[in-house]
């Protein structure tokens, strides 16, 4: 008997809004924990990477928070393998306890005036455990979401995991807010200030993890010895070549889209456009909510019209309208306008964020679904979405900046026609199979 889909049948539905509230609060903590480094990156770059020069600065703590991406392929591999022979609920523990050990060693690690080029060292180390929970809870908690939803409300259900992502973005950069405005000033975030959103991200995956210990598993796991053998592998995922490769194919332009316009948005305003940090991470904190609230109404309109008709949307518009709207960023110093220009790029890009998720998980069988998402997902993240920031960065280096607003169209144009020819996964769903 083969490993198979719960699809709810013994589930209640308390049970159910129960696992998924435990699986999306995981979800949000472990993106806190990840999106703090670069919230705050502003902050303690100079205290792991002494220069003189800003970007400089900058683009070493880029280097790190990529080398954290290029992890993320071993997490979804290892944590998706896991997640497929075990279940997806003991995986989901796991990475969040990983993720706690990461921030809590970031929180406490000696700057390089103290302990030297150690500092930079264990920073890489603490950013690799993070890159593995981090890689391993994409692909788990997609295929998780998928699963347990109804499927007249998977775009929904799933959407969540977005929404919980760009929550956890946004509380880390709610907290820095914060901390600016109220509590701390710019020399005592340099100094210190800088460890604490590391140290409560800590705290708060401790306290997931217990909470992730009563989620309903979504799969029923046979005892049969053959079953156990195809579980998982990467030998059983590559006999699925075209998921594989659609997979990879579709994120593409969708993660670096994404970190363009969320993670290095940031930067970008303060580093080019030339806003105070303070403005700029209020700019970015206002657009991140409104793209937050975007996610569940386009993945309800998935679940009406279909996946396809929103990531072709998003290929078209994503394509033409990139480099006019980071040109004219590049050059504005009004802060609505810089809101609005951002607001409209993340607008397209929600018909790619808030149903890749279930697209994906749709892609695959159940005895390879957590790996099939994870690991060629995290492939394509970590060779794109983790090295956009220090790709910006190093064209601004050289003086030629304006070259990655065409790289990013370029790289949305590829997808767009991945969109173009794959199977609409809503009525082709393997979840259904």
């Amino acid at each position: 008997m083969p490993i198979k889909s719960n699809n709810n049948k013994t589930t209640s539905s308390s049970g159910t809004i129960k696992s998924i509230i435990a699986g999306s609060l995981g979800n949000l903590v472990e993106w806190y924990d990840w999106y703090a480094y670069t919230a705050f990156s502003l902050y303690f770059a100079s205290s792991f990477f002494p220069s003189n020069n800003q970007t400089v600065q900058l683009l070493n703590a880029a280097g790190v928070f990529a080398i954290g991406f290029l992890m993320r392929p071993i997490g979804g591999w290892l944590m998706g393998a896991y997640a497929d022979k075990k279940g997806r609920k003991k995986a989901l523990t796991v990475s969040v306890l990983l993720m706690s050990i990461g921030s809590v060693i970031i929180a406490l690690v000696p700057g390089y005036q103290q302990i030297g080029f150690l500092a930079p060292l264990i920073l890489i180390l603490a950013r690799v455990m993070q890159g593995i929970s981090v890689g391993g809870e994409y692909g788990t908690s997609a295929t998780y979401l998928s699963e347990i939803a109804h499927k007249n409300k998977r775009g929904f259900y799933s959407s969540f995991q977005y929404v919980t992502l760009i929550m956890g973005q946004l509380l880390a950069l709610g907290l820095l807010v914060i901390l600016q405005q109220l509590f701390l000033t710019d020399k005592q975030l340099h100094t210190w200030g800088w460890r604490i959103p590391f140290a409560i991200g800590g705290v708060l995956a401790i306290t997931v993890f217990y909470l992730r210990r009563s989620m309903v598993e979504t799969v029923v796991l046979t005892q049969n010895t053959e079953d156990k053998n195809e579980r998982g592998t990467l030998n059983a995922l590559f006999q699925h070549p075209k998921a594989v490769l659609t997979v990879i194919g579709l994120t593409v332009g969708g993660t670096v889209a994404f970190y363009t316009f969320t993670i290095y948005m940031q930067k970008f305003l303060v580093n080019t456009a030339g806003f105070s940090i303070s403005n700029a991470t209020l700019i970015s904190s206002f657009t991140l909510l409104v793209f937050m609230l975007l996610q569940p109404m386009f993945g309800l309109l998935s679940d009406k019209v279909g996946r396809k008709p929103l990531l072709i949307g998003f290929g078209v518009l994503g394509s033409i309208t990139t480099v006019p709207i980071m040109l004219t960023l590049s050059s504005t110093h009004n802060f609505w306008i810089a809101f609005t220009l951002i607001m409209c790029a993340l607008v397209i890009i929600s018909g790619y964020t808030s149903i890749n998720a279930v697209v994906k998980a749709e892609l695959f069988p159940a005895n390879v679904r957590a790996l099939g998402v994870g690991f060629p997902y995290a492939v394509a993240v970590s060779v794109f979405g983790g090295t956009a920031e220090y790709v910006a960065l190093d064209f601004k280096k050289y003086h030629h900046q304006e070259w990655f607003y065409w790289y990013v169209s370029f790289c949305i144009a590829f997808s767009l026609v991945i969109y173009i020819y794959m199977n609409d996964t809503k009525r082709h769903s393997n979840i259904d199979k």
